[in-house]
């Protein structure tokens, strides 16, 4: 089987670039692929992106050595199977809230005798290898996002959990559960000292702490405090970027009207 470059890089005691895709086309994932991004996240949650589409921009990634990942809508075992059948290296599951939501997660993304994963690996095998049944509980990572006041609460029980493997924080709700301004840098202290205390207790627990960002600055200083698997930014956000500085260095460039007209 295909090995899973995440695990490799955890193991080193590297630490994950992961990229963010909002845009349901294969060609953006695909450039988005080759430029050097250690994995790439298909967003069914938040971004437009439809079932279809991520199985064609998977596709588009396989052109690579990046390695795909899905976050999927909600903590619903169809969605979670056919996400992994279609070639999801790692998922990545909104609202985990309980230790009952962890088990859920773990059983839909896992093969019996550890979970109740049916059995249907269609582009799986394809992405992936022959031997995928046999080596796929060992290979997928699967994630937990931890974003609410009742995850903050069962965070020992969520983080306890067999099978799980790493967990994903997403600072803008985590910040309005906790009553702050939701952005994905700059916290406030509460919500800054929560984050903390996740990235703290995953480490205890031997799993893998991740978190979204929105500069590379930002990005850098969390993996100075332990995170290991870091999102910076997204397609559509660098695509918008990437046009206000160019449209604002040329507009700098242009001589200015005088106010007469001429």
């Amino acid at each position: 089987m295909r090995p899973n470059r995440l695990r490799e890089i955890w193991a080193r005691g590297g630490a994950v670039a992961n990229g963010w895709l909002a845009i349901p086309n294969s060609f953006s994932a695909e450039t988005m692929a080759h430029q050097g991004w250690d994995s790439l996240t298909i967003d069914l949650q938040h971004g437009v992106v439809d079932y279809q589409a991520m199985v064609t921009m998977l596709q588009a990634i396989s052109t690579t050595d990046t390695v795909p990942v899905v976050r999927v809508p909600w903590l619903e075992p169809g969605i979670l199977m056919k996400t992994l059948d279609a070639g999801a290296y790692g998922v990545i599951c909104p609202m985990v809230n309980s230790r009952a939501d962890a088990e859920k997660l773990v059983a839909y993304t896992h093969y019996a005798p550890r979970g109740t994963r049916s059995f249907g690996p269609v582009r799986a095998l394809l992405y992936s290898g022959a031997d995928y049944p046999k080596h796929a509980n060992d290979t997928i990572v699967t994630f937990a996002m931890i974003e609410t006041a009742q995850a903050l609460d069962n965070l020992e029980e969520i983080l306890s959990t067999p099978g799980l493997d790493a967990i994903y924080i997403g600072p803008s709700d985590l910040s309005l559960a906790l009553g702050c301004n939701p952005t994905f840098d700059d916290l406030d202290p509460k919500a800054a000292a929560a984050v903390e205390h996740i990235l703290a207790r995953a480490k205890a627990h031997g799993l893998v702490a991740g978190i979204h960002n929105g500069s590379p600055e930002a990005a850098a200083r969390r993996i100075a405090m332990g995170f290991q698997f870091v999102t910076i930014s997204s397609d559509a956000r660098l695509m918008a970027a990437g046009s206000q500085q160019v449209l604002a260095t040329l507009r700098a460039s242009q001589p200015k009207a005088s106010a007469d007209g001429y």
